[in-house]
């Protein structure tokens, strides 16, 4: 059986199965806000000898995605988290289409009814404020939700739980267990002469990993015939198997903290383009404002590093001063802070390699999937897990190793060319002069921006040439030329 695949999405192609009305059983009654259940049935950490199609490490939103679609589709998976649900995660908390549309598909999007729904995007820069709706699309809806990751990553994992897989939180993967050969035999005592890419590029066979439990102190080591890695954006499981990311791609660097503030539930989020150092200078980056609906926002700074340009910069003093400058409409106030501010690094455009091995498949932020025109992350993660799991349930249905090597092929597919435009992109916009330019001129035309929203958002229509279409391909001509040279 395999998983249903999820298509060509960067070009936001139709497929069979698109997005639906909730028709399946949820994992709990939720009413009002979406609430944290107080109380579920944990499964015991426990070996019970069996070698399980699948191991998930982590479970965020991709590895809970991969889980979902394998479990679904039959295959028996296990996913080790190493914190308790619900359980706070650094983020802006904002999901665009992309990610909606895959959260609908998995059945869940009826129990977002409590979370707060926007309409599009305001954008912000030099004095000048515009709103721009969410464009229609033939594949994606018209509106996004903002949502904790505290409330939202505990919804996916349990939907993927409900669907049939096993979910150990308080578990951690502490090391990776190697293929010894064709006898079948595991180790986890090479991890020095077994990580690190083979001859060909790729992850070496890992059938396994060393789980501590966390509550009760104990380890066991858990065997698959495929593993996944989905840890996260400093993925220690993934550095251990030899992954490494490519210095030369675009990095963030992002910082957010909670406010309280009478604009709460504002029909759009809010985006500013010219985030300024104490000295009043433009860095390169962006600000946000995104309302929760809950009496707080979601207020954060995201830095884009090329070539260390960020370096030196002092997040939470350029937290501090954009909280200052903020529109007096949100009034935001130290006094009405929730709690200290607390940040990640984003590595984007697919910049952590290897990706694939021959048991092994990185997906989401473990990968560097980050979507380096926006910062956007959850949906990529929710993307590349479902893809994972399409290969991985033609890897089980009897395709093996050919099947995950068609994994990479896949993700070039869906994200390669566009993840490069947006690479140049960012490179671009580094300068502050070329931002300053760029901006100005847009803020000054509703369509340009529109136009912009689009490609950033990555929401362009396959079948319609408009103008943001005919924008991203005479970029991306320009990306192919420079790649070619």
């Amino acid at each position: 059986m395999f998983a249903v695949p999820p298509g060509t999405y960067h070009q936001g192609g139709e497929r069979d199965g698109r997005a639906h009305e909730d028709s399946h059983e949820q994992s709990g009654e939720r009413k009002g806000r979406v609430m944290a259940a107080t109380e579920r049935r944990r499964p015991p950490i426990e070996d019970d000898g069996s070698v399980h199609d699948v191991l998930i490490i982590g479970g965020g939103p991709s590895g809970s995605a991969c889980a979902y679609w394998l479990a679904d589709a039959g295959w028996d998976v296990v996913v080790v988290e190493k914190k308790h649900f619900p359980r706070n995660k650094t983020c802006g908390d904002g999901l665009t289409p992309r990610s909606v549309r895959q959260l609908a598909d998995m059945g869940l999007e009826a129990t977002m009814t409590g979370a707060h729904r926007f309409d599009g995007l305001r954008s912000c820069a030099y004095g000048m404020t515009m709103d721009l709706p969410w464009p229609d699309h033939p594949a994606f809806p018209s509106y996004g939700y903002v949502i904790t990751r505290h409330d939202l990553d505990q919804l996916v994992s349990e939907r993927a739980a409900k669907a049939g897989a096993t979910v150990w939180e308080g578990a951690e993967a502490v090391e990776p267990l190697w293929a010894e050969g064709a006898d079948g035999g595991v180790s986890s005592d090479r991890a020095g002469e077994a990580g690190g890419p083979g001859a060909d590029g790729s992850l070496p066979p890992c059938v396994g990993a060393v789980i501590r439990d966390i509550d009760g102190g104990t380890t066991l080591e858990i065997k698959a015939r495929y593993v996944v890695v989905a840890d996260g954006a400093n993925s220690r499981f993934g550095r251990a198997l030899g992954t490494n990311r490519d210095r030369s791609f675009p990095m963030g660097m992002a910082l957010r903290g909670y406010y309280r503030s009478p604009r709460h539930d504002d029909a759009f989020i809010e985006s500013h383009l010219d985030i300024r150092d104490g000295s009043g200078k433009v860095v390169p980056g962006y600000g946000w404002i995104f309302p929760l609906g809950d009496g707080r926002v979601n207020v954060g700074v995201g830095l884009l590093s090329v070539e260390g340009r960020w370096k030196g910069v002092n997040t939470s003093h350029l937290m501090e001063h954009f909280v200052k400058a903020a529109p007096k409409y949100w009034e935001l106030s130290e006094a009405g802070s929730c709690g200290a501010p607390t940040g990640g690094k984003l590595p984007m455009g697919l910049s952590v390699a290897p990706r694939m091995g021959p048991t092994t498949l990185l997906v989401g932020d473990a990968s560097g999937a980050i979507n380096p025109f926006n910062g956007e992350g959850i949906a990529y993660g929710y993307e590349t897990g479902r893809l994972a799991a399409f290969c991985l349930g033609r890897a089980l249905s009897g395709e093996g190793s050919d099947a995950l090597a068609d994994y990479p092929v896949r993700l070039e597919e869906a994200y390669g060319l566009y993840y490069r435009v947006a690479r140049d992109f960012v490179r671009m916009i580094s300068n502050p002069d070329v931002m300053r330019a760029c901006v100005q001129t847009g803020m000054h035309s509703k369509s340009i921006m529109g136009w912009l929203l689009r490609i950033m958002a990555n929401l362009l229509r396959p079948e319609e040439v408009g103008p943001a279409e005919a924008a991203y391909k005479a970029m991306a001509t320009i990306a192919r030329s420079v790649q070619k040279v």
